[in-house]
């Protein structure tokens, strides 16, 4: 019970701090709406599909690229490295609380805000008629592991490349926007030439795009999606543990400073 309430408590901390900036609260909620309209009006009018059938087409690639990366990736870097800058953890050395239940407490509160992001994307998407095809139940892991995935991704820059606030818009461009355009999260991939795909199937967010995709759109099942779950799941756990190592890692050295 100790660490679940210290646990609630920095999640607690996080959403607070979050819903005072209302001006980042609104940027974060206007940028995936702006991404999902443009989206579903471009197949719409490109691919000559009804927006019902466009916005279905559209919503994932928006989920995993414009909301759970900015928000769950971005968002955990911009974190952590707030964190050490204004010597929260510091404070917490000499505090009860363990360092534990402040790492899941920040993984808490980005799960938290992902889920918050899927449910306007899903909501905006069904204004337009859009409807889940496939595996409500399916959808939801694949969503909680994209967001896993990036949390402990977060962690991994967060901790080990990014050192002040102005390095973190800097990291994520250079490491996230070209995996973006070639996980098919702003282009479809049924576009990229055969050279590109065999390079994309290491991307995970094109393992992220294709199995929601699959699910949310085409309503296929699990065996249809095999091999993109298993990637995106065990990507998910190697990230969930090299991010606690990481952390681990800049406990100590905060320690020794």
């Amino acid at each position: 019970m100790k660490y679940w309430r210290e646990t609630i408590a920095v999640t607690r901390r996080i959403l607070t701090e979050l819903l005072r900036r209302r001006r980042s609260l609104i940027f974060w909620s206007i940028f995936p709406i702006s991404i999902l309209i443009l989206n579903g009006f471009i197949l719409s009018e490109r691919a000559k599909l009804t927006m019902a059938v466009a916005f279905e087409s559209a919503a994932p690639s928006t989920l995993v690229g414009a909301a759970l990366f900015f928000s769950c990736l971005g968002g955990s870097v911009a974190t952590v490295v707030a964190e050490r800058e204004q010597q929260t953890l510091k404070r917490l050395f000499i505090s009860p609380l363990s360092g534990t239940s402040y790492f899941l407490g920040i993984f808490l509160a980005h799960t938290a805000i992902g889920i918050g992001q899927s449910l306007l994307v899903y909501a905006i998407a069904a204004f337009w008629g859009a409807e889940f095809q496939g595996s409500i139940l399916l959808g939801i892991m694949i969503i909680l592991l994209s967001i896993i995935a990036y949390v402990g991704l977060g962690f991994i820059l967060g901790t080990q490349l990014a050192r002040r606030i102005e390095d973190v818009n800097a990291l994520v461009a250079a490491f996230g926007v070209p995996l973006l355009i070639l996980g098919g999260a702003f282009l479809p991939t049924s576009l990229f030439p055969q050279t590109l795909l065999d390079i994309a199937k290491y991307n995970p967010i094109y393992h992220m795009n294709e199995a929601l995709l699959g699910v949310w759109a085409r309503g296929e099942e699990f065996n249809d999606i095999i091999l993109h779950f298993w990637f995106l799941f065990w990507f998910a756990v190697v990230m969930l543990i090299c991010g606690w190592v990481c952390y681990q890692r800049m406990l100590m050295v905060e320690r020794r400073l």
